[in-house]
């Protein structure tokens, strides 16, 4: 293994940040009403950091542009375009963008999130309270979050103590390589060193669905589910002390017809061990709508094989997988 001096780090660090720096853009939006006389006139206005993945294609956090009308992207070198949306995921929190511009912007290699570890260094760059792009350092706290914000749950979430701040949103974490681990999201207001971020492995399958369909195409299962550890287990008298552990079941869904019920215990998928709801989600969401998969659960002290067919997830099921 390979020992830095501080010098060595701290050069490291700026090679590392100056990279980066070339494919990171500011956000601005701004929401248009019309008065009695149909004349526009601007009602909010809102911040956010952006970075680059393809040629053209910026991403963003879907809540800096929800229900925004005008979207500006500001490029490194601070010429102002326009932003089109191509797709916003509320399940992510990922926008897709698409920008013209004059000048060549080098996309930002996406790294594979599932190596994450907690106390990796990480870097978020961004554009926070509107200061212009700003660097902060720090580690990973941990992988595998959950988190519900005020459009819904978020799962599979890295969690960091780097500065995240308003407008850092949407914004590259970055690697000692310079390479993407995940998109800030979230902070906890009330606490301080508690960021979030969206995973680089899911902003691959964001960008790469909406660049071939037009949106993002998620199976759907149909179960609320929450992670089972030995203390549960012993209280509710459960044989296992692992899994997903199924609390509900949406009526009419694949989880339905195929016989889940609440109570039940999901301990694998495709011959996959699941120890966790994140698990189930990671693996879940490499199948497509129509595939038919094999799921191992516990209930009692049985363990069963069931086949579900899964369908398109629909609009509204925040609360179900």
């Amino acid at each position: 293994m390979q020992i830095l001096s501080l010098k060595e780090l701290e050069t490291k660090l700026v090679d590392v940040v100056e990279k980066a720096l070339s494919s990171v853009v500011s956000i601005q939006t701004i929401d248009i009403e019309y008065n009695m006389f149909l004349e526009p006139i601007p009602t909010r206005m809102g911040i956010g950091s952006g970075f680059v993945v393809d040629k053209g294609i910026i991403i963003t956090a879907f809540h800096n542009i929800r229900q925004m009308e005008i979207i500006n992207v500001i490029l490194p070198n601070g010429t102002r375009v326009k932003g089109q949306a191509l797709y916003g995921d509320p399940y992510t929190d990922i926008a897709v963008l698409r920008i013209k511009a004059d000048v060549e912007l080098k996309p930002l290699k996406l790294a594979d999130s599932s190596k994450l570890k907690p106390g990796q260094i990480v870097l978020a760059i961004g554009n926070p309270l509107g200061v212009g792009r700003t660097v902060s350092m720090g580690v990973i706290s941990a992988v595998g979050r959950s988190i519900r914000t005020q459009y819904g749950v978020l799962h599979n979430v890295i969690q960091t103590d780097a500065a995240i701040n308003p407008g850092n949103s949407g914004g590259p974490l970055v690697n000692l390589s310079g390479d993407v681990v995940g998109m800030a999201t979230a902070i906890i207001p009330y606490a301080q060193g508690i960021g979030f971020a969206i995973p680089s492995n899911t902003i691959k399958k964001v960008v790469s669905d909406v660049l071939k369909y037009g949106r993002v195409i998620y199976p759907y299962f149909g179960a609320a589910l929450i992670g089972l550890n030995p203390q549960i287990a012993a209280y509710y008298q459960i044989s296992v002390p692992f899994g997903a552990l199924v609390v509900d079941v949406e009526p009419e869904s694949p989880a339905a017809f195929s016989g889940i019920q609440p109570g039940d215990v999901i301990i694998e998928i495709e011959g996959v061990q699941i120890r966790s709801p994140n698990e189930f989600i990671d693996v879940l969401y490499t199948k497509r709508p129509g595939d038919r998969i094999s799921v191992g659960i516990i209930r009692g002290k049985t363990k069963y094989v069931v086949k579900v067919r899964l369908s398109a997830r629909p609009t509204q099921s925040e609360d179900f997988t």
